[in-house]
């Protein structure tokens, strides 16, 4: 008897000195489900098994050009690559437009074909869920993240898991990108 009490008394004792083991799951990528620029919604549950090259953009921007090179990364890995661009105006007031205008803007001046999101907000108190994932370690499990000035981007491998962040100044088509992609 003074086995078991001494065994039980331990059990009591180590559940004090120990946390209580919980299992819960952090968010994905593919948990999350954004209005699309010309309506209806991205889901991004459906691009698992390929890169995700997200983007924040703006039509009035100096980096505003990327539009044709991003376009030209998407076609060129479409394959294995989506982009998906979120018109944003937490910079300069640079993304002034309604999304019917920044829709317009994006097809006659880059042609733009890859998935585009509805504007947010990318940080800030009315930061969007989707950013929060993103600039957030303790969300996405991988880095806290500040997004400087517009076309600030995150990669996502075929897996849903960040891998990597490129300020604006990083084109689509640079070597710092294309390395995760050839």
């Amino acid at each position: 008897m003074k086995k078991i009490f001494i065994a039980c008394a331990s059990l009591m004792l180590a559940s004090f000195i120990q946390p209580p083991k919980t299992s819960f799951v952090k968010a994905s990528i593919y948990d999350f489900k954004v209005p699309a620029l010309s309506g209806g919604t991205i889901d991004f549950s459906q691009f698992k098994g390929k890169k995700i090259l997200i983007v924040n953009t703006a039509s009035k921007c100096g980096y505003t050009p990327q539009y044709e090179y991003l376009e030209k990364l998407y076609e060129k890995y479409k394959d294995k690559l989506v982009i998906v661009g979120f018109p944003a105006n937490n910079f300069g007031s640079q993304e002034p437009g309604t999304n019917d205008e920044i829709k317009a803007f994006c097809t006659k001046n880059y042609g733009v074909t890859f998935p585009m999101a509805a504007k947010v907000s990318v940080k800030g108190d009315d930061i969007a869920p989707i950013y929060k994932w993103l600039t957030d370690k303790s969300e996405n499990g991988v880095m806290d993240a500040d997004i400087k000035w517009n076309f600030t981007k995150f990669l996502l491998d075929e897996h849903g898991n960040l891998i990597a962040k490129f300020d604006s100044q990083v084109g689509p088509m640079s070597d710092e990108i294309l390395k995760y992609l050839n």
